[in-house]
């Protein structure tokens, strides 16, 4: 029945079968087979109780267990298929394969095969020497021609423990054991051998040695020296203070622990004497409270300086503020603010450096800048501190770094004046789009304003979009304004003045006026002006279909009272009189230059009426040339103000 249960693989029957069997050690096996993740190796097992080796072999084949085949080849003895399962399939467990192999071969007698095989498997250093124990001759043969240092090692022990110092020094010089040369040389009473050696090769556990051996002669200067070279620097800073070595004794603390550098800056405090050693070493040992008091106690000034540099905001902070007051005391102002800032004493910081004039550089606010969710300061003392920064950096022109500590503090009207005081304006134009507040659009446009916007169309349209985004229609209209003065003084283009004064009218009926009375005074003048200007451009536009009617035009609209106002009169002077010289009437020409010239008494005239007109008018009239004036030259207008209009416009219609 458990035989079947091999071929139908049925364990838990097979269980049962070994029970009734009294078959124990199966049993065993078979619980003990319950940890295996593959089935055909659980069967395995269960095959090789019962004696069914070649199933047993298909099985952990089948599975791909070669590690369970391995250890099943060897407890069957078939080393050669162990091997060969080892080196194809079970590399993990090879050296381990040869390590078995090995001492099989010794059990049988084999020890030049074993000998082999303990190679293999990289044990032989221990395995070899124990194998030949009994045959001394042939091992030190082994030793020799294996040329190993582990073994060479292991021979020279073995000659030292047979009282053969002279070989094992040999043995050992070959394996490069220096330790134990200078412990033989030493044991021989060759210490300047030792010495030598130990010098030489720098070894940490042969100076060790050798020192403790100058220490039992009582040389302490060789002893220190090493002790110093082993690291030891415990037995050396004692031997030096057991000896009253002082100078020996500051430099080896100071390659030691921070513990061996306390104990021999308490050893230099209770001397009384050399307390700058004292302090240095408290110093580097990191005990700043000790090395300040002491420093403090002595009046080491140069070692309170070099002390304070190490100190940061880890520092205890009352230890801060007592350097921070010496150097106060001694003008150092600098150095003090950067301990009361470490200290975290922002307050005191900022104050001190408000009496004694210094400029708070960046790094110096920054550290002042107390964070968001900081326990050291309530939020409010927070925004209140980062004002006063602010108000300092102003004071001191530094308007970048206040606009950055007022906008940190929540004051962006603060922050845009200062940047307003910069005159940088792309970030000006920049801190005004992401801020969207109303009174920070109409600063920045207002600053915009003041720059040369008639030849920046960007600056142009960031006064537009500003002016619309922060809803002051009223100042919005008061620009479009200067834009068509500017189209009629500085390029006589009249339609784009036009064009502008209508826009400046649209946003002015939008705006909300504070005095309804002074917003319909403002639209009637602009609606005249409107008028004014649409007349002087219907008129030259009619001017080559119906010259009489343009002419008349223009002529009543030099009787208008404020054209002034609106339309540059000599422009209307300049038209007509080029009219008449065109049609030879040289009288009426030269009457409408006299009353230019009266009425324009400080005007140029070269400005209105080219020189060719009025040279005409003189030769025809006979009248003697006036004094030649250079012609003005005419540059072209500006770029159009109004291309982003209609949108600006579309926009302020649908704010509410």
């Amino acid at each position: 029945m458990a035989r079947m249960c091999v071929k139908t693989q049925r364990l838990d029957v097979a269980k049962v079968c070994l029970g009734n069997m009294g078959h124990a050690r199966g049993a065993r096996a078979l619980r003990e087979a319950e940890r295996e993740p593959e089935l055909e190796a659980r069967v395995a097992v269960l095959a090789t109780q019962l004696g069914m080796l070649e199933d047993a072999e298909q099985l952990y084949r089948k599975c791909k267990r070669y590690d369970l085949l391995n250890k099943f080849y060897q407890a069957a003895g078939q080393w050669q298929k162990a091997l060969k399962v080892a080196e194809c399939h079970d590399r993990v467990h090879l050296r381990s394969t040869y390590h078995h192999y090995a001492g099989h071969l010794e059990a049988s007698a084999d020890c030049s095969r074993a000998l082999s095989y303990y190679e293999k498997s990289d044990t032989h250093r221990f395995e070899v020497p124990r194998m030949l124990s009994e045959d001394l001759p042939s091992l030190e043969l082994y030793v020799n021609k294996m040329k190993d240092k582990t073994l060479w090692r292991w021979w020279a022990q073995y000659l030292e423990s047979q009282g053969e110092m002279d070989a094992a020094l040999h043995y050992y010089e070959l394996a490069q054991d220096h330790f134990s040369l200078v412990r033989i040389h030493c044991f021989q009473g060759n210490v300047q051998k030792a010495a030598q050696i130990a010098n030489e090769t720098g070894n940490l556990a042969a100076s060790y040695h050798l020192a403790r051996q100058y220490e039992s002669q009582e040389e302490v200067g060789q002893a220190v020296h090493f002790y110093t070279r082993a690291q030891a620097f415990k037995n050396a800073i004692r031997l030096c203070k057991e000896n009253s070595l002082d100078d020996q004794l500051m430099n080896l603390a100071l390659l030691s622990s921070p513990e061996d550098m306390i104990e021999a800056a308490r050893y230099y405090e209770e001397k009384g004497m050399q307390m700058d050693r004292a302090v240095m070493l408290y110093h580097k040992a990191g005990h700043f409270s000790k090395a300040l008091e002491l420093a403090f106690t002595t009046q080491q000034f140069v070692a309170l300086q070099l002390i304070a540099e190490d100190l940061d905001e880890t520092s205890d902070p009352a230890l801060l503020a007592r350097c921070s007051d010496f150097f106060i005391e001694h003008r150092q102002y600098e150095r003090a603010v950067e301990l009361l800032l470490a200290a975290r004493k922002y307050r005191e910081a900022l104050q001190l450096c408000l009496e004694q004039n210094m400029s708070i550089t960046e790094e110096m606010a920054e550290k002042m800048t107390v964070a968001k969710d900081s326990s050291d300061l309530p939020e409010e003392s927070r925004r209140e501190l980062l004002e006063q920064i602010a108000n300092c950096c102003m004071r001191q022109g530094s308007y970048h770094l206040a606009t950055k500590k007022y906008t940190q503090a929540g004051n962006k009207l603060k922050a845009m004046r200062a940047l307003l005081k910069s005159g940088d304006t792309e970030k000006i134009t920049f801190f005004a789009s992401v801020s969207r507040q109303k009174e920070i659009y109409i600063m920045a446009a207002n600053y915009l304003q003041s720059l040369d916007w008639r030849k920046e169309p960007e600056i142009m349209r960031n006064i537009i979009s500003f002016y619309t985004k922060g809803r002051a229609l009223d100042l919005l209209a008061g620009f479009y304004d200067a834009c068509a003065q500017v189209e009629i003084d500085e390029y006589q283009n009249y339609d784009k003045a036009h064009g502008a004064l209508t826009e400046a009218y649209k946003c002015l009926a939008k705006a909300k006026a504070k005095s309804p009375l002074d917003q319909e005074t403002r639209l009637a003048q602009l609606q005249s002006r409107m008028a004014l200007v649409k007349r002087f451009i219907q008129a030259r536009r009619t001017y080559t279909e119906d010259p009489k009617e343009s002419i008349k035009q223009c002529e009543l609209l030099l009787e208008e009272p404020d054209l002034d106002s609106t339309i540059r009169i000599g422009d209307v002077y300049g038209f007509l009189v080029e009219h008449y010289v065109r049609m030879e009437e040289y009288q009426t020409a030269y009457r409408f230059l006299e009353e230019m010239r009266r009425r324009l008494p400080l005007a140029n005239m070269s400005y209105y009426v080219s020189p060719r007109a009025v040279d005409a008018v003189h030769q025809g009239l006979g009248l003697p040339l006036p004094r030649t004036v250079p012609e003005r030259v005419c540059h072209n207008s500006m770029e159009d103000p109004r291309e982003p209009d209609e949108e600006v416009v579309e926009e302020a219609d649908d704010d509410p």
